[in-house]
């Protein structure tokens, strides 16, 4: 089997046996990182309360990282990778306890590598709402109930927020470089237009300045479906036995995400109309090749995470405006001086590259001016994770001297 292809993975690949064994029997409940689960490489940091910009208080806020090299005397060596929408903090190492999937970006962040950790203290954090350890809604409530559908309504400023809450507590006052994609691109731009000052490189790769009608859309239905699930019980799921939870719903959610993570050339040039099994098309038994593709990963997914921080960071993504209260984007980017990469990909359908061209259009420290790096990928939006050779390169040209 070959299809591990997917936003959260690194490349074409068969599936390891530890992500294999994430399909043994019925889907969890939800697939959150709960307390008394393995820890694996990850490190914990108490960032105290926060108050979204809604004006609800989040007590008790915890933020689940994972890092790699060493911290510099001058502490000015830090570079922060923001993750993608159903991605988490284990950027690079193997599957094991606690965390049942590879490193989503390996080959670009390790000794002598693009993100080179022989010189960078890399630092890579689950964002707040998410469900890798970071507080979120299968997180217990003050009351030791979980918070399910209580949990706030976020933006990727409130995200945002809690990453710089835990650079203060580790002792960063300003990132050599920040780097995301996708909606870690969001946040990635959040954090260069709303404290250019913590920031001395930007990469944005794959992510717009603002979300528009269209992709706000596309989420609107994939929390809907998650929401439809009868499982769903109104976001209070946690109780439920395995297989009982909204996992019909949140494959489903998965399932269109998929349709906009990939290229419509990449689908159809890798199944065409091949079947899955030997019975003819146009009987009644068997699929075609590309809805068993959709239907492995919905299910996988539902094995590693929870429906309610779906909705949660889904919704934050269609938040995403730096323009806003700012007067407008183009004076927002204005605010960044410093170096930046603005990578977009030819095929991406769901951040398609006008709105790449937007955002290096008016950041002055844009390596290639007014034009995005383009990557050429078959791969669509999955590019930036999946073509690491081209990724690598353009990510030394902004860390390089």
């Amino acid at each position: 089997m070959d299809w591990q292809t997917s936003e959260d993975t690194v490349a074409v690949r068969p599936v390891t046996d530890a992500e294999a064994r994430l399909l043994v029997g019925k889907p969890p409940a939800s697939g959150a990182w709960r307390e008394g689960d393995p820890v694996g490489s990850r490190s914990f940091a108490a960032i105290g309360s926060l108050t979204t910009e809604a004006g609800m208080r989040l007590p008790n806020v915890r933020i689940a990282y994972e890092s790699w090299g060493e911290l510099d005397a001058t502490r000015s060596n830090a570079v922060l990778v923001l993750h993608a929408l159903t991605g988490d903090p284990h950027v690079v190492g193997p599957a094991g306890p606690g965390q049942p999937t590879d490193g989503w970006w390996e080959g670009i962040v390790g000794p002598g590598l693009a993100i080179d950790t022989d010189r960078w203290f890399v630092i890579a954090p689950n964002v707040l709402g998410g469900c890798a350890g970071s507080t979120g809604p299968a997180s217990l409530a003050p009351d030791q109930s979980e918070w399910g559908a209580r949990f706030p309504y976020l933006t990727i400023r409130d995200q945002v927020a809690a990453q710089a809450a835990l650079a203060d507590v580790i002792g960063i006052q300003r990132f050599a470089a920040v780097v995301g994609g996708s909606m870690g691109g969001m946040h990635a731009l959040e954090w260069a237009v709303g404290a250019p000052d913590r920031v001395g490189r930007l990469a944005v790769l794959a992510a717009p300045a603002s979300s528009s009608a269209d992709q706000i859309a596309q989420g609107s239905v994939q929390t809907e479906a998650v929401r439809a699930d009868s499982r769903f019980r109104g976001g209070d799921y946690y109780g439920a036995v395995d297989g009982d939870g909204p996992h019909r719903g949140l494959a489903l959610a998965r399932r269109m995400a998929l349709l906009s993570y990939r290229s419509q050339s990449e689908l159809n040039e890798r199944f065409g109309r091949s079947w899955q099994s030997g019975v003819s098309p146009l009987g009644h038994h068997g699929r075609f090749a590309v809805e068993s593709y959709l239907d492995f990963h919905g299910n996988r997914f539902t094995r590693r995470f929870d429906a309610n921080s779906y909705i949660r960071l889904v919704d934050a993504m269609s938040s995403h405006d730096v323009g806003r209260g700012r007067g407008g984007v183009e004076a927002a980017l204005a605010r960044f001086a410093g170096p930046a990469l603005v990578l977009g990909i030819d095929s991406d359908r769901l951040y398609p590259i006008a709105d790449q061209r937007r955002v290096a259009r008016h950041l002055t420290g844009a390596l290639d001016g007014e034009e995005p790096t383009l990557l050429e990928s078959l791969f669509g939006h999955d590019g930036f994770l999946i073509e690491r050779d081209a990724v690598a390169a353009a990510l030394r040209r902004l860390l390089q001297d």
